[in-house]
């Protein structure tokens, strides 16, 4: 079968060299039985390219399930894939057949494997290595011949380095990489799909044809597609049924198309490195905070200096002044050369109200561990919000998964 049958057989449309590549990588592995790794963006189409593999393979008479790792529970995945017996953990009432074992003989495609958990990772490597695993909840040792097609929108190798994905794992995945290339690699196809769906959808919905300006279509193929084939297919769709001007103009289609204003700003992108994005967040907060307590404090020293050292002027700013060596102290070979900490003294008689400036004895350095300050910011959150994790989830810039995680993991509860 040649890369146009595949295309006309699993409704790929395009003609872009990178889209056929990926075909032809597809078809060549398919005969094999070893393990794929797909990559690609969100919304590109790495599902299909499973099931190409699959129903080109000689398991396309056995069974196929695609299973989205992100979207299944962290303490009941292990059940979903392996299974699990009667009593093995609470309402587990009846013993149940996993994924793997429903599947044996035919294809299991992992989406956004990066997800797994580090324990169900190593659950899954015996899987690939032995076709062995455990029911959760037993110790006999079940067999399975399931050929794992895995797939992930992040960079698994940078996940490698962070310790949330298991090296072995990885290359044992990887036995053949096959890269899926986004819309905006692919521009002379964004045209040619809008048009098929445009034609589905005109004709589900019995509404008349929708056509483009050349100037539409030149904005059509100039924009990003963050969200990919998906992306442009719903667009299609919203206009085929709201638009009423059915000559479609760069103005009416602007009206579509989210802005682009804030997409080289160097923010957390969906579905990129989900946590490694998040952690980076959480440091640059703490980095800021640092940064503005710092500045406010040489302010101080120089209004000090400016209108010299009185009472009153230390009285009014002296709680601050204290406030700021408490909590935030200058790391090392960072002072102003002959630059010491000052410490106010009070005299003992009230009336006077007398002030000195002492050196302290010694430097308190601030801790700088990651681990103190993410829990900190952590805590605060929740504070803020009386235990409410979702808004603490949606303050910290992080995934309301990625913070149940992390409170688990630093003893937060």
């Amino acid at each position: 079968m040649d890369i146009q049958d595949i295309k006309n057989r699993f409704g790929i449309i395009g003609n872009s060299p990178l889209l056929n590549r990926a075909i032809d990588v597809a078809r060549q592995v398919a005969p094999t039985d070893i393990s794929i790794l797909i990559t690609g963006e969100s919304g590109s189409g790495k599902e299909v390219f499973s099931q190409i593999i699959h129903q080109l393979s000689s398991r396309k008479h056995g069974p196929f399930i695609a299973v989205n790792c992100g979207a299944i529970p962290e303490g009941t995945i292990d059940s979903e894939l392996f299974g699990h017996e009667k009593g093995s953990f609470t309402g587990a009432h009846e013993a149940r057949k996993g994924y793997f074992e429903v599947v044996n003989g035919g294809t299991i495609f992992l989406d956004e494997v990066a997800e797994l958990p580090l324990n169900t990772q190593a659950r899954l490597l015996r899987v690939l290595e032995s076709g062995e695993y455990l029911r959760v909840g037993s110790s006999k040792v079940q067999k399975t011949n399931v050929r794992v097609i895995a797939a992930t929108n992040v960079d698994v190798y940078d996940a490698v380095k962070a310790g949330k994905f298991r090296e072995d794992l990885y290359y044992r995945l990887n036995t053949v990489p096959l890269k899926i290339p986004p819309l905006r690699d692919r521009r002379e196809d964004i045209h040619l799909l809008f048009r098929k769906f445009v034609a589905d959808f005109t004709d589900k919905y019995r509404s008349p044809n929708i056509q483009l300006t050349e100037e539409a279509q030149q904005l059509l193929t100039n924009y990003s597609w963050p969200g990919n084939v998906r992306q442009l297919k719903n667009i299609a769709e919203q206009i085929a049924v709201l638009e009423k001007e059915r000559m479609i103009t760069p103005d009416i289609l602007e009206n579509y198309l989210p802005s682009e204003r804030s997409n080289n700003l160097p923010m957390r992108l969906e579905g990129k490195g989900g946590d490694d994005f998040s952690e980076r967040d959480i440091l640059y907060k703490v980095l800021f905070d640092m940064k503005k307590d710092m500045v406010e404090l040489k302010k101080l020293v120089v209004e000090l200096l400016k209108n010299g050292i009185n009472a009153n002027t230390i009285s009014d700013n002296s709680p601050y002044l204290n406030q700021l060596y408490r909590e935030v102290q200058p790391a090392p070979n960072t002072a102003p050369e002959n630059f010491s900490p000052l410490t106010i003294h009070q005299a003992a008689n009230p009336e006077k109200q007398n002030y000195e400036l002492t050196p302290h004895a010694e430097e308190v350095e601030e801790s700088l561990s990651l681990v103190e300050k993410e829990s900190d910011l952590i805590k605060r959150a929740l504070k803020k919000y009386k235990g409410k994790r979702k808004l603490a989830a949606q303050e910290l810039g992080i995934s309301e998964r990625t913070l149940y995680r992390k409170i688990k993991d630093l003893n937060l509860n």
